[in-house]
């Protein structure tokens, strides 16, 4: 049984998730302040996180934050405020796995709990060959990525997209396939987590040795790798 935290300081609102969850096979344990949810989730083995944004004492970044400053690779879903793009993008980019927005259906919770634990669980599986493009290269197995022989720190998300787009490089790769295939769950339109994830990968990827964008926007359709030999054209 896969045992989940949830930090928030709405305790209604955890019960009414524990129960729902309990009922899909999960277990839940609930704490209601930063402090708390930062010295749960590094000392239990847990399958995920749920950390609210808005908590008293620590916010949920700076949790967040910490927990990476320490070394925890554990999946984590950030709750935010609906229409606080600030705090989504923000989280993504210290290394939430994915967000959802408050108030939320706990089905729509479920199917994005259950789109992180797959990805988790694909990555225990035996990895495909390391793929080089250029100066950049991807080992899935290690998972580890480098730029010119220096090693590229990114998140799991960032690492999955990268190497769907770098095994599939010179051709496009639609963002409905990376929201299916990467995290997990159905494409939405006005969905803009694949950017934001995209977006953050280009910085720190970086441009080509000379110049050019790595990652290409394909308007209305998706994006592409850009190969070396075509990077020109």
């Amino acid at each position: 049984m896969d045992r989940i935290l949830i930090v928030d300081d709405d305790v209604e609102l955890c019960e009414l998730v524990r129960e729902y969850l309990a009922g899909e096979g999960f277990q839940l344990e609930a704490v209601h302040s930063g402090d708390a949810g930062l010295k749960r989730a590094l000392e239990g083995e847990y399958s995920l996180v749920i950390l609210d944004i808005m908590l008293p004492g620590k916010n949920g970044l700076d949790v967040l934050r910490d927990l990476r400053q320490r070394g925890s690779r554990v999946p984590v879903l950030i709750l935010t405020a609906r229409g606080e793009d600030v705090d989504r993008i923000v989280g993504l980019e210290i290394g939430a796995d994915d967000y959802l927005p408050k108030p939320f259906n706990p089905r729509e919770l479920l199917a994005r709990m259950r789109a992180i634990l797959r990805r988790y669980q694909a990555s225990a599986v035996p990895a495909p060959g390391p793929v080089e493009v250029g100066d950049l290269g991807l080992d899935a197995g290690a998972h580890t990525v480098w730029r010119g022989g220096q090693e590229v720190e990114l998140t799991s998300v960032e690492f999955s997209l990268l190497e769907a787009l770098l095994r599939s490089a010179g051709h496009v790769v639609t963002r409905e396939q990376l929201v299916n295939d990467v995290l997990g769950r159905k494409f939405m339109p006005y969905d803009r987590s694949v950017d934001m994830h995209i977006s953050k990968l280009r910085k720190k990827l970086g441009d080509l040795p000379d110049g050019g964008e790595r990652i290409k926007s394909i308007r209305g359709v998706g994006y592409l790798y850009v190969r070396p030999e075509t990077a020109g054209r």
